[in-house]
């Protein structure tokens, strides 16, 4: 019987949680290493239109990389417009304090938000794209990178 009632108290706990509006996929470099010819689609679907979103590049590299920052191209696809491009960099390290992300061993991810203030977005489908843009091609001691977005609590 204890059995029973442990497994519907995990049940009832893992169909209770709501979701918090949060969207993440990243793609995994087997080889820890990203070439600037590859680029990275993510797709997601938005249904609340009445709540505010941030969106983060989602960056995870090893100690070894010899940068303090990430050039990346993003392209993004709303519904019913056409696909935008831009250039951005992405500030890893500060030269005096070191990685900014959270590191473990010596992994580090970072998080780093890409919209400078909340946006209302539309209902439908987002495609998200993701391209390295540094002059090191393949650029070594990547493990993953990709999108995150989430949904600001009212």
């Amino acid at each position: 019987m204890r059995i029973y009632l442990s497994a519907f108290f995990v049940l009832l706990l893992l169909t209770s949680c709501e979701s918090n509006g949060i969207f993440e996929k990243s793609h995994f470099f087997a080889s820890h290493s990203w070439k600037s010819s590859d680029q990275y689609f993510f797709k997601f679907n938005i249904t609340d239109t009445q709540s505010l979103y941030h969106i983060y590049a989602v960056v995870r590299h090893k100690d070894a990389y010899r940068y303090n920052n990430l050039w990346m191209k993003i392209t993004t696809q709303s519904p019913g417009d056409t696909a935008k491009s831009q250039l951005l960099n992405l500030r890893l390290a500060d030269n005096r304090k070191g990685w900014m992300g959270t590191g473990m061993d010596d992994i580090y991810d970072h998080r780093i938000r890409i919209t400078q203030s909340p946006l209302k977005l539309k209902a439908g489908n987002y495609i998200f794209g993701i391209q390295q843009a540094m002059r090191e091609d393949p650029l070594p001691h990547m493990l993953n990178a990709g999108i995150r977005v989430e949904k600001i609590a009212k």
